[in-house]
């Protein structure tokens, strides 16, 4: 009943922190009142690879002829590739599981929150409580599809991420609101398989914290693809009397327009899971709806951490791991280096994929930053060829006093592994030079990046 550290929440924020914890010889318990692995694991991340796997399966047999490959007929087994997304899930989780033994981890199930005498508080689904005690509380309990008053979400025909991961069968129509990643990565997803959809997004551009020219190109992907996309929108109300759903929108014209549709999907961003934590009780302090923290991730109360969706900074996996380890690390005794949160990547994982990481065109013009601009689309590429994934691009943003590479952004296929080499780039002070002169093997799509750090200073080659 008495740990060194109790971690509320197993995401991959909490998890992580109570695997480096036990590393580094901490008694660790972790509280959670569902799956093992959080939202990421079991309702985000993963399940939506799985399905995004199987509707690029799906497409690539459907498009067989353009390789020279015969296939009478490809369709999809919607039941099935659910399944397996939740196989998926739940593999995932078991090895968490796993994990945890390995490192003589103790999970605690139900609901925890913090005490006034700072201890932890769980209520196990029965609603019996018991009060543990720890040293350290790292608060790692993640966030949940935020809601709007216009779009409110009953769970069957106005849904939310996770029931759009589970749904019983395959919707005819589906009105997406919101193109982050999660609606533009569901609404490429249900397009696959058949549904038609309807993108709609209050921002000129889909993707809209992308580069400009990333967001447009994916627009046209998608368009091409068939999905509707409708920009400088917004949905004011929804009639759900009848057997099909009415939304109105205002487009960009300001006018109104009635779509109907089988299912709406909101996914408009996320909210923070803050309440009923016990907050208030120890006077932890908030900032701007999150809670606030210090380079080490030490809330105002000593004793008390907390990392992830709920402190500040980009809500993403990767993110809320390396916050973990670097809040684990203090509280053992080490230095680590905070974060620096200009170097953080993005990932989409449409068709075409989106990749970036540090300032956009825009945001350097912005900055004040002289800069020069290099661009290798994937048409001139020869792997892209080969593989028939030619739309796309990699464009490199360079300082042009001191050549250090300011932002990359590239979208195309496969580009999601391909940006950590930028990352580490801009991690280490690499400049454009250092990026031309790195021979790249070929024929591969990571060549772009060697072909568009050359374009910046009119040495490309392939163009």
């Amino acid at each position: 009943m008495n740990y060194d550290l109790i971690v509320i929440g197993s995401g991959p924020g909490g998890y992580v922190a109570a695997i480096r914890a036990a590393q580094l010889g901490l008694n660790v318990a972790v509280v959670e009142r569902t799956e093992l692995g959080g939202i990421c694991l079991n309702w985000g991340c993963i399940p939506t690879k799985s399905l995004l796997k199987s509707a690029q399966v799906l497409e690539y047999a459907q498009h067989a002829s353009a390789y020279g490959i015969k296939i009478e007929k490809a369709e999809a087994n919607f039941e099935a590739v659910i399944a397996r997304s939740r196989g998926v899930a739940d593999k995932m989780s078991k090895g968490i599981q796993y994990l945890f033994k390995k490192n003589k981890i103790t999970t605690i199930t139900g609901t925890g929150s913090l005490t006034r005498d700072k201890k932890v508080e769980v209520s196990d689904a029965e609603g019996n409580k018991t009060v543990y005690e720890a040293k350290h509380i790292v608060l790692a309990t993640g966030s949940r599809s935020r809601t709007l008053p216009t779009i409110p979400q009953d769970g069957k025909r106005i849904i939310g991420y996770r029931e759009a991961l589970t749904l019983g069968h395959k919707p005819n129509s589906l009105l997406v609101v919101g193109s982050g990643a999660i609606g533009s990565e569901l609404t490429w997803f249900y397009n696959a398989m058949g549904t038609k959809v309807s993108l709609v997004e209050f921002m000129p551009t889909i993707l809209p914290i992308e580069d400009e020219e990333v967001s447009k190109q994916v627009g046209r992907s998608f368009k091409k693809a068939g999905i509707s996309v409708m920009v400088k929108s917004s949905v004011e109300s929804i009639d759900t009397s009848g057997e099909l759903l009415k939304v109105s929108i205002r487009n960009k014209k300001g006018e109104i327009e009635i779509h109907e549709t089988e299912m709406v999907l909101s996914a408009v961003g996320i909210a923070p899971n803050i309440e009923n934590l016990g907050l208030e009780d120890l006077g932890i302090e908030l900032e701007k709806g999150k809670i606030k923290v210090d380079d080490y991730y030490r809330t105002n109360v000593e004793g008390v951490y907390a990392i992830g969706d709920i402190v500040h900074g980009p809500a993403l996996a990767h993110v809320a791991s390396a916050e973990a380890i670097c809040c684990i690390e203090k509280i053992a005794g080490q230095s680590p280096e905070p974060i620096h949160y200009s170097n953080i990547p993005g990932c989409t994982y449409t068709t075409p994929e989106v990749a970036s990481v540090g300032l956009t065109v825009a945001k350097a013009q912005e900055a004040g930053y002289e800069l020069k601009i290099g661009k290798f689309p994937f048409t001139a590429s020869g792997k892209a060829s080969s593989a028939g994934a030619t739309d796309g691009f990699v464009k490199l943003v360079f300082d042009a006093k001191d050549n250090s590479l300011l932002g990359a952004h590239l979208v195309g296929a496969n580009v999601t592994e391909m940006i950590s080499e930028l990352v580490l780039a801009r991690q280490k002070g690499i400049t454009a030079h250092d990026l031309i002169k790195t021979i790249h093997p070929h024929p591969t799509m990571s060549e772009a990046v060697m072909e568009a750090a050359a374009a910046a200073y009119d040495e490309v080659i392939h163009l």
